[in-house]
């Protein structure tokens, strides 16, 4: 009891430290993007290469993220946290020591094993730690502005370090970060379990893990082969196959470790459907920021990180100032009219954009963009834990974190192949003032990227024709930008609506939903014997 008492006063310093955990997920995730062009320099890595260096931890975290979170709340939550983070600090020093691309690969598949540990459990043992419904919201307000604001200042900690340090130094910054979370972990946060301890769902576990493998692959391949390549359709069958055998298993077995019943509720299934849409049109729409920045606008790392700060701070405005507003008019229309005004800030974005824009019109759209997301994202992540029992949050936490993860890796395979289909069908009907060489087209068709590449070798030769290369490849990528951006306001001014339709306007426990109606026995069976 005594003990009891003593984490209760102590409460706001453990969420202190499990946002500091989640910390080092939202850093990392953003200050990767920033090092490739050097760890490409450095170890000779392929576009191939350097786009599984960022996929294997995409893939082996959305993989794991629902298996996770029910060890946690069997075996308890945070011991598996402190697991997780020791397993991302040290595979941080060995993706820091690393010699080669394959052996990147590897250390970042296995930190996404950490990550997958992580952040189910910090949302887990939050809800778990603050009971009463109002602490709970401001808590989750706190922790969502949390990673907020380590997504916005990632690019500037990468481009500082990647300005005055060698690219490992990106992962070294993991280590103190994960130092930090262990130690002010273990003393401060209470550890918690589900009261009524079940046997691991281990059917579910593996089809959970194999199909959502498959899916997850299939959608980062379908990225880079096409939608038709034999080995995406491949996986996307693999992945129906399993989920749906996975589905089939929950609804029969006892101890499921996803039990299909929270779906029942709206607050949790709408809530997590809104994530999803938001997922898809957020990460599909900023994949191509830093690339018009740094690319197309000409920034450096470190000047584009910079410029990206008050995305941060208004998505930290926006998500601290959520859980107030959610009191006020319900959660319904807290989540709704935040993402209503990221989709209102991606639509200016889109009207805005061109090679030559105003930093002060890019910092306006972001920060409407990111206040939006703010207001809206927690109240939505506070309506999935509000509506689960807390002996579940670690499986209720991953099932947020999942369908945020397979959103946006939807959003952007098929944001990115709409913009590189965009991109290319304008370069293909652009007139040259001299005729190209194939290897020349390919290149700059490939990608602004590649079409500043073929300007450098050609400016020797033709310093105009280089100018003409960079320009029309600019204009055509921002074309393509700016159409991905309204089919993402249009997705979100969507999902806005669909949140009206569907979302309670308070956040519904799961004890006030009807029981289930068990089957009609069998009339022979009711006879008397």
């Amino acid at each position: 009891m005594i003990e009891q008492t003593k984490f209760h006063k102590q409460r706001w310093i453990a969420l202190g430290f499990l946002a500091f955990s989640l910390l080092v997920i939202s850093l990392d995730n953003t200050v990767l993007n920033l090092a490739l062009p050097a760890i490409s320099r450095d170890m000779g890595a392929t576009l191939n290469g350097l786009q599984w260096i960022v996929d294997a931890y995409t893939l082996v975290f959305a993989a794991l993220l629902l298996t996770m979170g029910s060890i946690g709340d069997r075996y308890g939550r945070k011991r598996l946290l402190q697991v997780g983070l020791i397993i991302f600090g040290l595979f941080s020093l060995g993706a820091a020591l690393s010699q080669s691309t394959g052996m990147l690969i590897a250390m970042r598949a296995i930190m996404g094993i950490g990550g997958a540990i992580i952040m189910p459990s910090t949302l887990s043992i939050l809800t778990a730690t603050f009971r009463d419904p109002r602490e709970r919201a401001q808590a989750i307000a706190l922790w969502a502005a949390t990673f907020s604001l380590g997504t916005g200042i990632g690019p500037l900690v990468g481009g500082y370090l990647l300005a005055h340090y060698h690219w490992s130094s990106v992962f070294y910054i993991n280590i103190p970060v994960v130092i930090i979370a262990v130690f002010g972990g273990y003393f401060f946060i209470q550890d918690s379990r589900a009261e009524k301890l079940r046997n691991i769902d281990v059917p579910g576990c593996l089809l959970s893990l194999g199909g959502l493998f498959s899916l997850v692959y299939g959608i980062i391949q379908a990225g880079i082969d096409g939608w038709n390549a034999q080995n995406v359709l491949i996986a996307f069958g693999i992945a129906v196959v399993l989920l749906t055998i996975f589905a089939f298993w929950e609804l029969r077995t006892p101890n499921a470790m996803l039990p299909l019943r929270f779906f029942r509720n709206m607050s949790f299934t709408g809530a997590n459907i809104a994530l999803t849409l938001v997922a898809f049109a957020m990460f599909g729409s900023f994949c191509f920021m830093s690339q018009y920045l740094q690319t197309v606008q000409g920034y450096t790392a470190l000047e584009a990180g910079v410029r990206l700060l008050p995305m941060a701070v208004a998505a930290f405005i926006g998500a601290v100032s959520s859980a107030r507003i959610a009191r006020v008019i319900g959660t319904k229309i807290a989540v709704g009219a935040g993402i209503f005004v990221a989709g209102a800030g991606l639509f200016y974005f889109y009207r805005v954009a061109a090679v030559d824009t105003s930093y002060l019109s890019i910092a306006i759209g972001m920060s409407i963009t990111a206040l939006g997301m703010g207001l809206a994202m927690s109240p939505a992540t506070n309506s999935i834990m509000g509506s689960i029992p807390v002996d579940e949050a670690g499986v209720g936490s991953a099932m947020n974190d999942t369908t945020r993860q397979i959103g946006g890796a939807l959003g952007v395979a098929i944001m990115g192949t709409l913009l590189n289909s965009t991109y290319a069908a304008k370069i293909d009907a652009i007139k040259w003032p001299v005729p190209l060489p194939a290897p020349a087209m390919a290149g700059i068709r490939g990608g602004i990227q590649g079409a500043h590449i073929v300007a450098g070798t050609v400016k020797t030769q033709s310093p105009a024709l280089a100018q003409e290369i960079i320009k029309k490849a600019d204009e055509a990528f921002t074309f393509g930008m700016a159409h991905t951006l309204l089919i993402a306001s249009i997705i979100m001014v969507a999902a806005a609506v669909l949140v009206v339709l569907i979302v309670p306007t308070r956040v519904r426990p799961y004890s006030d939903l009807p029981p289930v109606t068990p089957k009609t026995q069998n009339k022979d069976d009711t006879k008397k014997p």
